[in-house]
């Protein structure tokens, strides 16, 4: 296996196990709201996990396709996002958008480094990786957009005027980077 496939397969895995922590996050918040009857707040959160459910129905299909083993850490990341998930919006919706802020930003940084490495890689391949390079690329960049675009609702929603917006966000950026560390090794 060539180094070029190695990077593409842990590319895979990692954005399988995240796309999969954020459905387990947004699965919580949906549980949560529910529980609180916030409707409004509700449909905001469910076209997100929508979107997040097309991310990971992609990484989900060429992790069967090319045969890669998922992360072991999936039933924590389940547990983990979902307790997540339901904790912030538990305690208010807006801090159920800092949640999303925080997510996203952290994404956002691990997918632009995943096409600025994809990038570097594709002068040195032979046609059929550069296809597959650009293919996985461009789904990382649409994907990317879409995050944003989740950040952004999170914003508009007031997610700043949470009261601990710094901690909880420093909080959800620490345990992102650290469940897509982990991902990435095991």
């Amino acid at each position: 296996m060539t180094n070029f496939q190695n990077k593409i397969k842990k590319i895979i895995r990692v954005d399988h196990a995240g796309e999969f922590g954020a459905k387990m996050i947004y699965d919580g918040q949906i549980a949560a709201l529910k529980l609180k009857k916030d409707y409004k707040t509700l449909a905001l959160v469910q076209h997100m996990k929508e979107q997040e459910i097309v991310h990971f129905d992609y990484f989900n299909a060429e992790i069967k396709k090319q045969k890669i083993r998922p992360t072991l850490m999936q039933p924590v990341w389940r547990i983990g996002g979902f307790a997540m998930g339901f904790l912030t919006a538990i305690i208010d919706k807006k801090a159920a958008m800092v949640c999303t802020t925080a997510v996203e930003e952290t994404i956002d940084e691990h997918y632009q480094e995943q096409i600025k490495s994809i990038e570097k890689e594709e002068e040195f391949l032979n046609e059929s990786q550069k296809e597959e390079a650009r293919e996985l690329k461009s789904k990382i960049q649409k994907f990317r957009e879409e995050e944003l675009e989740h950040r952004d609702i999170a914003y508009e929603n007031k997610a700043v005027e949470f009261g601990g917006f710094a901690i909880v966000s420093s909080l959800v950026k620490g345990a992102t980077k650290f469940a897509i560390g982990v991902s990435k090794k095991i």
